[in-house]
C-alpha cells in the first residue's frame, strides 16, 4: 500500500500486512480538519458510516462539526472497518467519542507489553486521547491517531500519560503484532484536542 505522506521514519508501516485496524487507519493518514467554521465532509462522513451500521445511535446529530474532538470517532470507524466478521466483541465501545471509553475495548494488555496495532488510551488536560501503537522509544509511544494536530498522523505521547493498552479480540493474532523500538526524534505531543 502506498501512503505518500507517511514520514520517512514510518514508511515501513506501509508494508505491514496487519493488524487490520492499523491497515484501515493508514488509509486515512493525512485527513485533517478544515480550518475555521467549515468542516471536512470526510470526518463527518465517518459518523454517518457508523450510524448506518447501527453504531453510535446515542450520538444522533451530536457529532456535526470536526471541531468536536474526534480521536474516538477515528478509532471507531477504524475498528468498524477492520471488523469484517462483524463480531460484537470487536465493535467500538458504545460511547466511542469519549477517548477514555476505549479502556473497555478488546482485551487488557500490560502497559509494558504494548505491540503493533494495540489501542492506547491516554489522559490529557480536560479528558483523554486514543490511538494505535506503532512503536515506542525510551520516553514515549509513537501513536497513529486522529485529531493529533487536527489531522490523522503519528505523534509521540509520553509514556507517563498512558492509562490503558487494549488489544483487539483477534480470531487469530496477526504474526506481526510485536513491540517495536523506534528512535526518539521529534517533540512530545502535550494536548491532542
Amino acid at each position: 500500500m502506498e501512503i505518500p505522506m507517511l514520514p520517512k521514519d514510518y514508511r515501513w508501516l506501509a508494508s505491514e500486512p496487519g493488524p487490520r485496524m492499523l491497515v484501515e487507519a493508514l488509509k486515512e493518514f493525512g485527513v485533517m480538519e478544515v480550518p475555521g467554521n467549515a468542516d471536512n465532509p470526510r470526518i463527518l462522513g465517518w459518523q454517518r458510516e457508523l450510524q448506518a451500521a447501527g453504531l453510535g445511535r446515542d450520538y444522533g446529530g451530536f457529532y456535526d462539526a470536526d471541531a468536536i474532538p474526534w480521536c474516538g470517532l477515528f478509532m471507531a470507524v477504524t475498528a468498524h472497518r477492520a471488523n469484517v466478521e462483524r463480531r460484537p466483541e470487536r465493535n467500538p465501545p458504545k460511547l466511542y467519542l469519549s477517548a477514555l471509553a476505549w479502556t473497555a475495548f478488546g482485551k487488557a494488555i500490560p502497559k509494558s507489553a504494548a505491540a503493533l496495532g494495540d489501542v492506547l488510551v491516554f489522559k490529557r488536560s480536560g479528558g483523554g486521547h486514543v490511538g494505535l501503537y506503532v512503536g515506542h522509544d525510551t520516553s514515549a509511544f509513537h501513536v497513529l491517531g486522529g485529531n493529533q494536530s487536527d489531522r490523522v498522523t503519528i505523534s509521540r505521547l509520553s509514556k507517563q500519560r498512558l492509562v490503558a493498552v487494549r488489544r483487539p479480540a483477534y480470531l487469530a493474532r496477526p504474526v506481526n503484532v510485536r513491540p517495536i523500538v523506534l528512535g526518539s526524534s521529534g517533540s512530545l505531543s502535550v494536548n491532542e484536542a
